[in-house]
Protein backbone atom coordinates (compact mmCIF):
# COMPACT_ATOMS: atom_id res chain seq x y z
CA UNK A 1 0.00 0.00 0.00
CA UNK A 2 0.87 3.30 -1.07
CA UNK A 3 -0.35 6.60 0.76
CA UNK A 4 0.96 10.11 -0.58
CA UNK A 5 0.71 13.28 1.82
CA UNK A 6 1.18 16.82 1.85
CA UNK A 7 -0.86 18.26 -0.95
CA UNK A 8 -2.47 21.66 -1.09
CA UNK A 9 -2.70 25.10 -2.55
CA UNK A 10 0.26 27.25 -3.39
CA UNK A 11 0.84 29.98 -5.39
CA UNK A 12 3.76 30.26 -7.93
CA UNK A 13 7.16 30.49 -6.91
CA UNK A 14 6.55 28.52 -3.96
CA UNK A 15 7.23 25.41 -2.49
CA UNK A 16 5.39 21.73 -1.28
CA UNK A 17 7.31 18.82 0.07
CA UNK A 18 5.14 15.08 -0.59
CA UNK A 19 5.56 12.02 1.16
CA UNK A 20 4.39 8.95 0.00
CA UNK A 21 4.32 6.21 2.85
CA UNK A 22 4.38 2.55 1.74
CA UNK A 23 3.63 -0.65 3.81
CA UNK A 24 3.07 -4.38 2.73
CA UNK A 25 5.93 -5.32 1.13
CA UNK A 26 10.02 -4.28 1.78
CA UNK A 27 10.05 -0.92 -0.07
CA UNK A 28 14.48 -1.44 -0.10
CA UNK A 29 14.10 -3.83 -3.31
CA UNK A 30 11.82 -1.73 -5.35
CA UNK A 31 11.93 1.30 -7.27
CA UNK A 32 9.60 4.29 -6.17
CA UNK A 33 8.25 6.65 -8.73
CA UNK A 34 6.33 9.82 -8.72
CA UNK A 35 3.14 11.04 -11.54
CA UNK A 36 0.97 13.29 -11.96
CA UNK A 37 -2.32 14.07 -14.14
CA UNK A 38 -3.94 17.08 -14.71
CA UNK A 39 -7.22 17.53 -15.64
CA UNK A 40 -7.80 16.16 -19.67
CA UNK A 41 -4.27 14.86 -19.91
CA UNK A 42 -3.00 11.92 -19.49
CA UNK A 43 -0.75 10.39 -16.14
CA UNK A 44 3.13 11.34 -16.65
CA UNK A 45 5.95 10.35 -14.88
CA UNK A 46 7.86 13.04 -12.71
CA UNK A 47 10.55 11.42 -10.92
CA UNK A 48 11.93 8.06 -10.03
CA UNK A 49 14.26 7.14 -7.19
CA UNK A 50 16.05 3.30 -7.22
CA UNK A 51 16.09 1.11 -4.34
CA UNK A 52 19.58 0.47 -3.09
CA UNK A 53 22.07 3.03 -5.00
CA UNK A 54 19.64 6.10 -5.04
CA UNK A 55 19.83 6.59 -8.96
CA UNK A 56 17.45 8.84 -9.75
CA UNK A 57 15.52 10.28 -12.56
CA UNK A 58 13.07 13.52 -13.18
CA UNK A 59 11.14 14.77 -16.25
CA UNK A 60 12.83 17.92 -18.11
CA UNK A 61 9.91 19.70 -16.88
CA UNK A 62 10.98 19.19 -13.32
CA UNK A 63 14.63 18.52 -13.47
CA UNK A 64 16.43 21.90 -11.32
CA UNK A 65 12.88 22.14 -8.99
CA UNK A 66 12.05 18.91 -7.85
CA UNK A 67 14.09 16.20 -5.96
CA UNK A 68 13.10 12.59 -5.52
CA UNK A 69 14.87 11.05 -1.93
CA UNK A 70 13.75 8.00 0.32
CA UNK A 71 14.51 6.39 3.63
CA UNK A 72 14.06 2.85 3.47
CA UNK A 73 14.28 2.51 7.12
CA UNK A 74 11.50 5.08 7.61
CA UNK A 75 9.38 3.27 4.11
CA UNK A 76 9.27 6.85 2.81
CA UNK A 77 9.60 8.55 -0.30
CA UNK A 78 9.64 12.23 -0.18
CA UNK A 79 9.28 14.64 -3.22
CA UNK A 80 10.51 18.18 -2.66
CA UNK A 81 9.08 20.84 -5.29
CA UNK A 82 10.30 23.88 -5.35
CA UNK A 83 9.25 27.01 -7.82
CA UNK A 84 6.12 25.77 -8.37
CA UNK A 85 4.37 26.76 -11.56
CA UNK A 86 0.73 26.76 -12.38
CA UNK A 87 1.37 24.07 -14.94
CA UNK A 88 2.15 21.69 -12.19
CA UNK A 89 -1.19 22.14 -10.96
CA UNK A 90 -1.96 17.98 -10.93
CA UNK A 91 -3.27 14.94 -8.96
CA UNK A 92 0.02 13.73 -7.55
CA UNK A 93 0.87 9.86 -7.38
CA UNK A 94 3.69 7.63 -5.87
CA UNK A 95 3.93 3.75 -7.72
CA UNK A 96 5.87 0.71 -6.82
CA UNK A 97 7.03 -1.81 -10.26
CA UNK A 98 4.54 -4.62 -10.48
CA UNK A 99 7.48 -6.85 -9.68
CA UNK A 100 10.56 -7.09 -7.17
CA UNK A 101 12.83 -4.08 -9.54
CA UNK A 102 15.22 -1.61 -8.23
CA UNK A 103 16.09 0.07 -10.99
CA UNK A 104 13.37 2.34 -12.49
CA UNK A 105 11.09 1.04 -15.60
CA UNK A 106 11.17 3.23 -18.44
CA UNK A 107 7.09 2.00 -19.11
CA UNK A 108 4.23 3.23 -16.62
CA UNK A 109 2.53 0.17 -17.27
CA UNK A 110 5.87 -1.29 -15.16
CA UNK A 111 3.73 0.37 -12.30
CA UNK A 112 1.25 -1.72 -10.71
CA UNK A 113 1.20 -0.84 -6.94
CA UNK A 114 0.20 3.13 -7.07
CA UNK A 115 -1.14 5.29 -3.96
CA UNK A 116 -4.75 7.18 -3.79
CA UNK A 117 -3.01 10.55 -4.97
CA UNK A 118 -3.23 13.82 -3.61
CA UNK A 119 -4.12 17.45 -5.17
CA UNK A 120 -1.29 20.18 -5.97
CA UNK A 121 -2.63 23.50 -6.92
CA UNK A 122 -0.69 26.18 -8.13
CA UNK A 123 -2.22 29.41 -8.40
CA UNK A 124 -2.09 32.87 -6.98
Amino acid sequence: QLVESGGGLVQPGGSLRLSCAVSGFAMNYYAIGWFRQAPGKEREGVSCISSAVGDTDYADSVKGRFTISRDNAKNTVWLQMNDLKPEDTAVYYCAAPSYVRGSCPKALSDFGTWGQGTQVTVSS
